[in-house]
């Protein structure tokens, strides 16, 4: 019985759709040739990231579609199609545009509808700037969050053009003196907002032989190793007989044997120079009388690099002259070069106390003949 009941059902439900069917919308569709859109809006997602990206969404009641004419562009990348509940996105320049929306309903009517836009770039963040120098050369690299390029002053120049860096690029300069440049970056949105970074950089001459200690351009570099070792640059402790120099080299010994300090050299000392290295040595205390220094090139291109030779201090409280005759050293031949000087004092100590942890000499006006 419930089988009859449901079929019954379904045929009268059947027969009434059918009775209505010549009154009904499945014949009348006149409708369609007034229909019109209602209502037409949009919704513009504006990117914050510097990209330019623009969502737009059109809205409208009776609607079948959108054209969507951006306002900027050109060809086919100037306008899109956008059906109902879609949207559209489009890359701008920072700038204003009028962006025009064309509404069209089953009917094919069409209304149109004009919507500004503004697009604004949002200045830089985190400007970070790292430099690099090697005598008189510069290399600037920068970053920062929502920028675009970058643009890079180096200070050396009146009315300087900026020099052009994109991200993640480096760019390098030449200075024509040794001196402190303020280093200015400057970084760009894509647009008006911009950030910009001054950063003072110490330009230095060439260091090498000879070192004498009294140039302000020059970075006497004298790194230390071996435990309580110092090398400082201070004033003459006795200008006078064959120095008279304002600042000289104040050498401390550290507490291990083999504790020194070591010099990377922007020239090289190149042994078609010469092959004789002389130093002046001031010796404050005639308990070292008798001690060596030594004079070691190292990252050489000779034969497992390191060439070394020790000389006596002979005498204490006066200037004297030490000759390093590299010359009597047969693997060191007349073309070789070496890219570091290294220093040690008394690194035959015998633990008698004497010229051990924080002995002092002072030295001054290394030179290279033959």
């Amino acid at each position: 019985m419930k089988k009859v009941t449901i079929m019954f059902s379904l045929a009268a439900i059947m027969a009434a759709m059918a009775g209505c069917e010549k009154d009904g919308i499945d014949e009348d569709l006149s409708f369609l040739n007034s229909a019109k859109t209602n209502n037409s809006n949009k919704v513009f997602d504006i990117s914050n990231d510097n990209s330019g990206n623009v969502t737009i969404t059109p809205t409208g009641e009776g609607a079948s579609s959108f054209v969507v004419n951006y306002g900027h562009g050109t060809g086919a990348g100037a306008s899109a199609v956008v059906m109902p509940g879609y949207n559209t996105t489009h890359a701008y320049p920072e700038g204003t545009y009028t962006v025009t929306i064309v509404s069209k309903s089953l009917s094919g009517q069409e209304t149109s509808a004009d919507y500004p836009l503004q697009v604004t770039y949002r200045a830089p963040e985190e400007l970070n700037v790292t430099t690099s120098q090697n005598v008189h050369n510069l290399k600037v690299k920068a970053s920062a969050l929502y920028a675009a390029s970058y643009l890079v002053y180096f200070g050396d120049v009146a009315n300087e053009v900026g020099t052009p860096l994109a991200t993640d690029a480096e760019v390098s300069h030449d200075y024509s003196a040794a001196g402190t440049y303020n280093v200015k970056v400057v970084a760009l949105s894509g647009g008006a907002a911009k950030t910009e970074k001054i950063t003072p950089v110490t330009i230095t001459d060439a260091f090498g032989l000879p070192i004498s200690f009294d140039l302000s351009t020059i970075n006497y570099f004298f790194g230390t190793f071996g435990g309580g070792q110092q090398f400082a640059t201070v004033a003459n402790p006795d200008a006078s007989g064959i120095n008279t120099s304002a600042k000289t080299g104040k050498f401390t010994r550290g507490f291990e044997s083999w504790s020194g300090t070591y010099s990377p050299l922007n020239t090289p000392i190149d042994m078609a120079q010469g092959k004789i290295i002389k130093v002046m040595v001031y010796n404050p205390d005639p308990a070292l009388i008798g001690k060596k220094l030594n004079i070691e090139l190292e990252a050489g291109t000779i034969n497992n690099g390191i060439a070394v030779l020790k000389t006596a201090i002979t005498k204490s409280g006066e200037w004297e002259e030490l000759v390093f005759d590299f010359s009597s050293i047969a693997a060191v031949p007349a073309n070789a070069k070496f890219n570091q000087l290294v220093l040690r004092f008394n690194d035959d100590f015998n633990g008698d106390g004497v010229g051990g942890t924080g002995s002092v000499i002072y030295l001054d006006n290394f030179s290279q003949t033959n």
